[in-house]
């Protein structure tokens, strides 16, 4: 048996599988978190990734958004300067680095990243924003992500690029199939998408398509999606085998802690396996005092302590 993700060090999480990545997931019994962070600001610590913070202050898993598959680029590592970022925005062909396992090193942590399963036919309601391929979701996209040892991938929207929910489930299949990591799928928000966030045919199509871990709007943070619509996407979810995960996508990340305890509160006792906490504050990365205000609200001190004290040297 695997040990539970909250209690486990980098030595065992590293031999992991994906398949006992999410037992562990499953084993903290809801107190597991994601901290979202953008990986081409500069970074909210200076000179050290948002990565190395989020894991500072007790997250478990990190999400790395906007970053490039074909141009990959964290901020914040070891000769990563401005400059070098700079110059692999303008001349991607430059760019040989992989991150990834230097990151890993650092953190000692499972890193994913966004990948966005845009919808050129998407009918949208606000402006529409174009990312780069290497963003996008796509067979290239994902086995790329795979040679770069990229532990999980969450096919979802940023604002405004049209996804919705059938690209999403067109991407999980691709993925599945590309992948050898945890595949997570769902909307946080609408992307810009004249579509409803979430919805039960939705949540069936991800199950069916193989999805591990059904993303859903945290309770509070989307308009109208109430505890009862949680739950009920929790309950189909269980029933094929799903794992799932709230997120706070809609910049209330850098609300008063406060309204963090209250959402962390609510989307536990609907029964979500993981909480993420997004990336908008300063540098790219929640304001890391509120990820340790949901840590304490969902596990306490002691958890709390052991995952911000454990060196990634155990």
């Amino acid at each position: 048996m695997v040990k539970r993700l909250i209690s486990a060090s980098y030595n065992d999480i590293s031999k992991m599988s994906a398949s006992e990545l999410k037992q562990s997931i499953k084993a903290s019994e809801g107190r597991t978190i994601l901290a979202e962070n953008v990986v081409i600001a500069s970074p909210q610590a200076g000179d050290i990734t948002n990565a190395e913070v989020a894991a500072a202050y007790s997250a478990d898993l990190i999400l790395l958004n906007a970053f490039d598959c074909f141009n990959p680029i964290v901020q914040g590592l070891p000769g990563m300067n401005e400059a070098k970022v700079f110059d692999y925005l303008q001349h991607p062909e430059k760019n040989k680095e992989n991150p990834i396992a230097e990151l890993k090193k650092l953190v000692g942590r499972p890193i994913g990243v966004n990948l966005e399963p845009v919808d050129s036919d998407s009918e949208m309601f606000s402006e529409k924003l174009e990312i780069s391929a290497g963003r996008t979701s796509s067979k290239e996209s994902i086995q790329r992500a795979e040679e770069l040892g990229i532990d999980f991938i969450c096919l979802t929207g940023n604002p405004g690029t049209g996804v919705t929910n059938k690209q999403i489930a067109k991407a999980v299949a691709v993925a599945k199939e590309n992948f050898s990591g945890l595949v997570i799928a769902g909307k946080m928000h609408s992307a810009g998408s004249e579509e409803p966030v979430v919805s039960s045919e939705a949540v069936e199509a991800y199950a069916k398509a193989g999805a591990d871990i059904l993303l859903l709007p945290a309770v509070g943070t989307v308009p109208g999606f109430t505890e009862d619509n949680l739950k009920e996407a929790v309950a189909i979810a269980k029933k094929y085998n799903l794992l799932t995960m709230s997120a706070i996508g809609t910049s209330q990340e850098s609300a008063n802690k406060e309204t963090i305890r209250q959402i962390a509160l609510i989307n536990k006792i609907c029964g979500v396996d993981i909480q993420h906490i997004g990336d908008a504050g300063y540098g790219g990365l929640a304001p890391a005092e509120n990820i340790y205000e949901m840590s304490i609200a969902i596990r306490g001190m002691r958890h709390t302590i052991n995952r911000m004290a454990r060196s990634v040297n155990r």
